[in-house]
């Protein structure tokens, strides 16, 4: 698709010629954010004018520049919008052949008017450097001194500067009258044939600022609107808001690739270079290539950042051994909690439940630890004689967002876990009901106390996490069972592996034949 000239702006099929105001002029241009002006609702009209419209809300700028700069007490400042001689060559051209369009269309009588053979003469021998400076005034000084109020040039009389700059327009000014030429013939597809016109590197687009934060906010609100992107928002818009701090601009635009090299580098100071490669550059990619996704900007300044990170030490499973798993268990079972006469300081009996049950039945599911600790009532039923737990994001978080159904133990049965749930009231199993919105996610919050539960007690060991250890050791003990890797995954919930995997269902009675290959542990 063909880049949108720059300058054209396209506004419900009507046409405009825009530029940006910088921020510290608009006090001077009644506040407003940009100058545009209209240009008609044809694509070809519209470009024709568009080169002469820009000169004008240029030069309105320019005069906005100088009053700011007397209002200041500061001298104008020259050369501010400055540009390479090829560049005014072809903004000369553009702008000739405007308004050699205006012209024509205003009516018949410059269309008859003769190209002066004795100027055309004059301009080749300008563009060939054959003439005085005097004289390369009287051809092209007014433009220069145009292009000089304009801030796009500050060659002064006399110097080399200007002598190019003049024979440069002169080229130009010749280009044009020959294209005024071959319009006079009914012939308006002639291009530029001189390489300073056909060679210039065009202008740089002028954007409009893009926040960083706008941008943040709508790739969460798109994630949630998926039913994502709560832990996101929670864990990267501190990250967002410390390089807004750090690059002391909302401006994703002003964000370079510099400039995160040098966050990158503060951040590993302090943070572990993991944290920085997972979190840090991982929140500021995701939200830049979403908005690159999204038309929203040009580029990822970060896409092309690397650091390096040094495999994680591994001196031991991952996953609890069956003596680690056992004691664990043992110790689970055995809790009770403090007696308190003050209801403020007394545990609650569901987390109390929660730290008895929950161990148990990541053991022999490979659960995530907040799926345990989001189950309802209602999740536990009796499917003929094989009891049940559905995994379901009714409850809460479920990563796949997928439900599944997976049969119980035979040991979660006899140790009483389906009495247990009998004797529950509707609703959560490990956390009280509460009415209304709340803050935290209860699941995961109750997760968090069984973790340092178990860390403060020192059954853990230091290098296995507390929860997600069940996971690993759930797989390894399945593999021993030479159980089939694919209905491994259907009960601890990870995705399929191949296209092939998808097909075909893992039923509950496949599952409930492969957990009852599981031994019990010796509680």
């Amino acid at each position: 698709m063909a880049r949108q000239p720059r300058y054209l702006l396209n506004r419900n099929g009507r046409y405009f010629a825009r530029l940006v105001i910088p921020k510290h002029l608009r006090p001077y241009l009644d506040e407003k954010l940009e100058l545009r002006e209209a240009l008609g609702p044809d694509r070809k009209v519209a470009m024709s004018r568009l080169y002469s419209a820009v000169s004008r809300l240029q030069f309105e700028i320019a005069k906005a520049a100088e009053k700011a700069a007397k209002a200041q007490g500061k001298a104008i400042e020259p050369g501010r919008y400055l540009l390479p001689i090829d560049q005014i060559a072809l903004k000369n051209y553009n702008e000739r052949m405007s308004f050699d369009t205006e012209l024509r269309q205003a009516g018949p009588v410059y269309a008859s008017v003769g190209i002066d053979d004795r100027l055309v003469a004059m301009l080749r021998q300008g563009a060939a450097g054959k003439l005085a400076d005097e004289i390369l005034e009287t051809l092209v000084g007014d433009r220069i001194e145009r292009y000089r109020q304009l801030g796009n040039t500050t060659a002064e009389f006399g110097s080399s500067e200007r002598r190019k700059l003049a024979m440069a327009l002169c080229e130009s000014e010749l280009e044009a009258l020959a294209r005024a030429a071959e319009r006079d013939d009914g012939d308006f597809t002639g291009a530029p044939t001189a390489p300073i016109l056909t060679n210039a590197v065009p202008e740089a687009e002028e954007l409009p600022p893009a926040s960083l934060k706008d941008l943040f906010d709508r790739y969460i609100a798109e994630l949630k609107a998926n039913g994502k992107g709560i832990e996101a928002e929670k864990r990267w818009r501190p990250v967002i808001e410390d390089l807004i701090t750090f690059a002391k601009t909302s401006d994703a635009r002003k964000i370079t690739k510099k400039i995160l090299v040098a966050w990158k580098d503060a951040k590993i100071k302090t943070l572990s270079p993991r944290t920085v490669k997972d979190v840090y550059l991982t929140a500021v990619n995701a939200v830049f290539n979403w908005a690159i996704s999204n038309d929203l900007l040009e580029e990822n300044p970060a896409s092309t950042i690397k650091l390096k990170v040094a495999a994680k030490v591994l001196n031991r499973p991952k996953g609890f051994t069956r003596d680690e798993a056992t004691k664990i268990l043992k110790f689970a079972f055995a809790y009770r909690p403090k007696p308190s006469d003050n209801p403020q300081t007394q545990e609650k009996p569901q987390t109390s439940a929660a730290k008895k049950w929950a161990p148990l039945l990541c053991a022999f599911t490979g659960a995530r630890i907040s799926e345990i600790t989001q189950l309802r009532k209602e999740d536990i039923r009796m499917e003929g004689d094989i009891a049940v737990m559905r995994i379901t994001p009714d409850a809460g978080k479920v990563k796949t967002r997928q439900y599944r159904d997976v049969p119980l133990h035979k040991q979660i049965v006899e140790m009483g876990f389906l009495d247990f749930v009998k004797s529950s009231a509707p609703g959560p199993l490990f956390y009280p009901a509460m009415v209304g919105k709340r803050t935290a996610d209860p699941a995961q919050t109750v997760s968090g106390r069984i973790s340092n539960w178990l860390k403060k007690e020192g059954v853990v060991p230091d290098e296995v996490s507390p929860n997600h250890g069940w996971r690993h050791a759930f797989k390894t003990t399945g593999r021993e069972m030479e159980i089939d890797s694919r209905i491994l995954d259907a009960i601890a919930g990870h995705a399929s592996r191949t296209a092939g995997e998808d097909y075909g269902d893992v039923t509950v009675i496949a599952k409930k034949k492969a957990i009852d290959r599981l031994p019990s542990f010796d509680l």
